[in-house]
């Protein structure tokens, strides 16, 4: 026989039904912002592939009409507009020859960092760790390592840890070594207090609503960037967009070229 109090639901069980709820709508917000993330990015090639080309060439006629305007009026601020028009055209050098040889995207070369700097340029000297090292790094190793443990977490632990002690072994570093020794002697750090099942449920309620205002954000960023806001005009008929926008462009590019050989004639 049951009695009244066996009968009432637990605290968490609202709780708990409320997250359940929050989980699938996020996962449903997750999936529609999603896709149209993937609309976005396949319009966008396709927006480059079929258009790119005509911005181009418009590109190009502004730059040649305003020089041959340039041309006929020799005005100062004609001849600005013209080189601001070609600049725009012109593609821009890459790091590395805009610098000569002497950096890339990644910085100095060593050469260069060296000139500056009035030292030689040396190889790293080798290093060659000491006895004591390789016997730290040989007692760790058996110690620590990660096919030694039973369960996922200290999987991890074990790896990360490996992870370091390779590293010092690497420098030669010795003070290290024996650092990570007394680490790993002392053992893994005490437990926390394990949450109660309420705090569970609030603290994954409080991330849900963190994800949903992060994805949020995403989701505006999408529909208000250029390629997103031309998307959302037409969401069922893209192609049909990308047509009429390829015929305006034609049209510019006929208008541009009538403009030009009138200047040019």
């Amino acid at each position: 026989m049951t009695t009244p109090e066996a009968e009432q639901p637990r605290p968490e069980a609202r709780l708990e039904q409320a997250v359940r709820a929050a989980e699938q709508a996020l996962i449903e917000f997750e999936i529609a912002v999603e896709t149209f993330r993937v609309e976005v990015e396949n319009f966008s090639r396709l927006h480059h592939q079929k258009l790119g080309p005509m911005y181009a060439r418009l590109d190009e006629l502004d730059a040649q009409i305003a020089e041959a305007r340039a041309a006929r009026t020799g005005d100062p601020e004609d001849l600005r507009r013209a080189a601001e028009a070609r600049a725009r055209v012109l593609p821009m050098p890459g790091v590395e020859e805009l610098f000569h040889g002497w950096m890339d995207g990644e910085g100095l070369f060593p050469e260069a960092a060296a000139m500056l700097t009035d030292q030689s340029v040396r190889p790293p000297e080798r290093v060659r760790p000491s006895e004591e090292a390789r016997k730290l790094y040989r007692e760790l190793a058996r110690k620590a390592h990660p096919d030694l443990a039973q369960e996922d977490e200290e999987r991890a632990r074990r790896e990360e840890f490996i992870t370091r002690v390779n590293a010092a072994y690497a420098r030669g570093d010795e003070v290290l070594l024996r650092e990570l020794a007394e680490e790993w002697a002392a053992g893994p750090a005490p437990a926390e207090r394990t949450p109660s099942p309420s705090e569970e449920l609030y603290a994954r309620l409080e991330w849900l609503a963190q994800r949903k205002e992060m994805l949020t954000l995403v989701a505006r960023e999408l529909e208000d960037s250029a390629i997103g806001s031309m998307l959302r005009m037409a969401p069922d008929d893209p192609d049909r967009l990308l047509d009429e926008i390829a015929d305006k462009l034609l049209a510019d590019v006929a208008a541009r070229e009538a403009e030009l050989a009138e200047l040019v004639g």
